[in-house]
């Protein structure tokens, strides 16, 4: 089989920010909600403050640490890579970055007819 397209991913800033807070909170984990409070910002927790959903879908890893994202979240950008960046702002108000004078970003670019298809054979959506 082909390749299998990463879902998410992180840019190099990122990945030095992630590293940031590995070093000061120990093993962190992603998940994107698109909730209410931080709208859809990718919210980032030390394992263990942030209970993963039965329902929740793992989409990978960036920096070592699992990204999950909300059932209804998934079905809406499972035809898109995450690409999560960090811009200068003030973080989530209960993810790890706030107050580090950034904050995690979602961009986004739409797979092509073959790398979806590569990610549904792989049984990935």
């Amino acid at each position: 089989m082909t390749d299998v397209p990463l879902q998410v991913m992180a840019t190099l800033p990122a990945l030095q920010l992630i590293e940031t807070l590995q070093a000061r909170h120990g093993d962190l984990l992603f998940h994107q909600s698109g909730g209410c409070c931080d709208g859809s910002s990718p919210m980032c927790f030390a394992q263990g403050d942030f209970i993963v959903g039965d329902r929740d879908v793992r989409m990978g890893e960036i920096g070592g640490a699992p990204f999950y994202i909300s059932p209804a979240q998934f079905e809406y950008w499972k035809h898109t890579q995450l690409i999560i960046d960090v811009v200068p702002g003030r973080g989530g108000m209960f993810s790890l970055e706030n107050g580090e004078g950034v904050r995690f970003l979602v961009r986004s670019r739409l797979f092509s007819d073959d790398e979806f298809a590569r990610l549904k054979a792989a049984g990935r959506v």
